[in-house]
């Protein structure tokens, strides 16, 4: 049976097959057995597998990303608590819901006593890291030292939950980098969400995309574990997305992500449609094969628990976005959905993990795994590696 079959114009409407005739000339199979081997795909290949639509031939991909799941990390998942601590943004992102001309936003700071309290419940409920996130909020960006405070949030969090914490506050001055590795950070994540130039300047107008990646650069220089991230559904063709993960190879992330685009009311994008959710699956099932050491998530912030099981399937080994109900925090892509039902907790996944014969890590197995990479640093920084 041939599994290398190609369907024009699987990516939608913004992207159509020129070459027929090269994509038929690609074999799913050999491509697959390639990734199981440990070599790394072309884009060529890399886009002939998420242009896939035979029901066959994408459950084969799958197959081949949780056996490389498996293979690196057994059946345990990780657990992340989301903290979104400030909901001001001074950026017009057109996607985001927080963007600073966004009448319709829920916004809030929360003070520090509010934030430890959400992570202690989140660390009593068995999660294995706490991101703190916030938009780029004009408090901060508008005084430097007004970054005291996040930082030394990041210094309580770890005091009080005794858990890796990852920084998420865009794009912060290296200063600030500094200081939050002082204060015991351990991840740093800023997503670019494309790596199409042109499609980063309409989604982030007036931002910097070379600023914005370098800074994820430096904090990895500086001994943070780095996660970078893209969206599906904004505009981006396959070869975007084959070019974006081909820049977290050499970014040497530790952590890749994809989430589909959600609408977002109150934005200029509050119209266009979410996408067909097999485009995420596949780009997940893809970072596996290309990254089979490292971790990938499954953000319960798009569809609450809905494609749980499929994004596992697809090689996920992280589920993000678990929320402590009735603390009047948001969730990003979907503010409220699933939250104060108890959906996005840390109880309300294991039993779904255990229907999938997967089950959460321990708290050893995290810092373990994470203790590995960050040695991988050391020894990248010695000797020159670019991948660690």
């Amino acid at each position: 049976m041939n599994t290398g079959r190609c369907h024009a114009g699987a990516a939608g409407d913004d992207e159509t097959m020129t070459d027929q005739d090269k994509c038929i000339s690609l074999n799913t199979e050999s491509i697959l057995e390639k990734a199981l081997r440990g070599r790394f795909l072309t884009r060529e290949e890399i886009e002939h597998l998420l242009r896939l639509k035979d029901a066959e031939a994408v459950a084969r991909v799958f197959r081949a990303a949780r056996t490389l799941r498996e293979r690196y990390f057994g059946s345990k998942i990780f657990l992340y608590g989301f903290i979104y601590f400030s909901t001001f943004c001074r950026n017009d992102c057109r996607f985001c819901a927080s963007r600073i001309s966004n009448s319709t936003a829920k916004r809030y700071r929360k003070t520090g006593d509010e934030v430890i309290e959400a992570a202690c419940l989140l660390a009593e409920s068995g999660i294995h890291l706490i991101d703190l996130t916030m938009g780029e909020d004009p408090l901060f960006y508008d005084d430097p030292a007004a970054f005291d405070f996040p930082v030394k949030l990041v210094h309580g969090l770890k005091t009080a939950t005794g858990l890796p914490v990852m920084v998420s506050p865009g794009m912060v001055p290296r200063k600030v980098l500094v200081e939050f590795v002082k204060a015991g950070a351990d991840w740093f994540a800023c997503y670019q969400e494309t790596h199409n130039r042109r499609l980063f300047s309409r989604l982030r107008p007036h931002q910097d995309y070379d600023e914005r990646l370098s800074t994820k650069a430096a904090a990895k220089d500086m001994g943070m574990l780095i996660e970078e991230g893209i969206m599906i559904g904004v505009g981006e063709t396959l070869s975007d997305v084959s070019a974006s993960l081909y820049v977290m190879h050499d970014l040497a992330v530790h952590q890749a992500r994809v989430m589909s685009f959600v609408p977002q009311a109150g934005t200029p994008m509050s119209r266009r449609l979410s996408p067909p959710r097999l485009r995420e699956l596949l780009t997940i099932a893809v970072m596996r094969l290309l990254f089979p050491n490292r971790l990938i998530p499954a953000s319960l912030d798009v569809d609450a628990l809905g494609h749980f099981k499929e994004r596992l399937d697809a090689g996920a080994n992280v589920i993000t976005s678990l929320i402590p109900p009735h603390k009047g925090l948001s969730g990003v892509s979907q503010p409220s959905l699933g939250i104060d039902e108890g959906l996005r907790t840390a109880r309300g996944v294991k039993s779904l993990l255990e229907k999938a014969e997967l089950a959460a890590a321990s708290a050893e197995d995290y810092r373990q795994w994470m203790m590995g990479q960050k040695r991988g640093l050391d020894e990248a920084s010695r000797s020159g590696e670019a991948f660690p």
